[in-house]
Order: C-alpha cells, then structure tokens, then sequence
C-alpha cells in the first residue's frame, strides 16, 4: 500500500518511492537517454519547449514544473514560457519551434479521424530539421513517453531534483 500523496507544502509526497531500489538499471538507461536528447542537434530551448508542452497536454505536474523551471534557468523570458500553452496564437516562436510543439501535440494527442502525424506535418518538419535532428526531437518525445508513467502513477515530488522527488517510507 502507497502513502497518498499531498499537496501540503511543508510535507509534499510521491504515491510511490524511489524506483532505484526495485529497478536498479534505471540508473543506466535515463543517463543515456538524456545524452541522446542532448546531443546538440536541436536547440536546448526547443527539448525544454517540447517537454513543457507535453507536460501540459499530460496534465502532469512534474514534467510543467520542471520544464518551467529548466527554461526560467536557461533565461527564457516569461512571454515565451507562459506562451506554451497557446503557442499556435502565441507571436513569440520560431516557425522550427511552432512545428516542434505541433508534433508534440499530434503525438500524444488522439486523432479519431485517421493519422497522428500526417504526410504534411512530418514535411513541414523535414523542412525545419535535417534526419539527426528530427531523430532527436523523436527522441524527445519519446523519452517523455518513457517517463509518462512514473510521473502519473508514481508522481514524483515536483521541483525536486532526480533522486530526491520521492518519498520515503512507503508500506508494503
């Protein structure tokens, strides 16, 4: 049995602990991941962008919080992060941006009318990333479906760093 988690400030809990304790090779595979995303063919600011959007279109907490915090610290100004949300109305984006956050959307989001990604949205892409970044910002997407789970079921302990975002002493 889980503790419930809480939105108290002074006490702030995740449903679940640490899960290096039960799953050591996470310790492998998340390092790796972040490399791949981080490996300079995409700007730092369009991953952070990418994975705000999806926390937002998640409805999870953590990815918001966290991704809000790594744009503030890269000096993203208030506009563009606030923005986000509203990007395709929002003036403050570059067109690279724009279609980065439309595929964002178009991967997570249900389409009971055909297609996900169509024809036209992944050449608009093409158009704005050579095949290494475009595998990259796959990468991205596909690296926030890694830990969507953990950050819905789990619910780490957000603004907290990897490692200290869950709480401790959870029943068995």
């Amino acid at each position: 049995m889980s503790a419930p988690t809480t939105t108290e400030p002074g006490n702030p809990r995740s449903r679940m602990p640490n899960p290096l304790p039960f799953l050591p090779e996470l310790a492998e595979i998340a390092p790796v991941l972040h490399q791949a995303i981080r490996n300079g063919s995409i700007p730092e600011t369009t991953t952070n962008l990418v994975q705000l959007r999806a926390g937002q279109v998640l409805g999870s907490t953590y990815f918001t919080i966290r991704d809000t915090a790594n744009l503030r610290a890269a000096g993203e100004p208030e506009e563009r992060i606030t923005a986000v949300a509203t990007w395709r109305t929002a003036s403050c984006f570059t067109d690279a941006e724009r279609v980065a956050l439309e595929l964002t959307e178009a991967v997570l989001t249900p389409n009971p009318a055909g297609e996900r990604v169509s024809d036209e949205l992944h050449a608009r892409a093409s158009a704005h990333y050579d095949d290494k970044a475009l595998w990259t910002l796959v990468m991205v997407l596909g690296h926030i479906g890694f830990f969507t789970p953990a950050a819905l079921i789990a619910k780490p302990i957000p603004g907290r760093p990897p490692g200290q975002n869950y709480s401790e002493g959870h029943g068995e």
